[in-house]
């Protein structure tokens, strides 16, 4: 029951998550290679750190 009220960081990393593939698609379209493959890589960090916080939940 007190769960509900509990933050999920999962959550809030996969906002993240999306605004900086967003960001890196549009410096993509730009033409902007450097920025698009700096967010890439940013994004991928993200991605790892919410994979392993799903594991832990389980």
């Amino acid at each position: 029951m007190f769960g509900l009220f509990k933050s999920n960081p999962s959550k809030k990393l996969r906002k993240t998550y999306d605004i900086k593939l967003e960001q890196a698609m549009l410096a993509q379209r730009k033409g902007d290679i450097k920025t698009y493959s700096m967010l890439t890589a940013e994004a991928e960090g993200i991605w790892k750190e919410i994979e392993a916080l799903e594991s832990q939940q389980k």
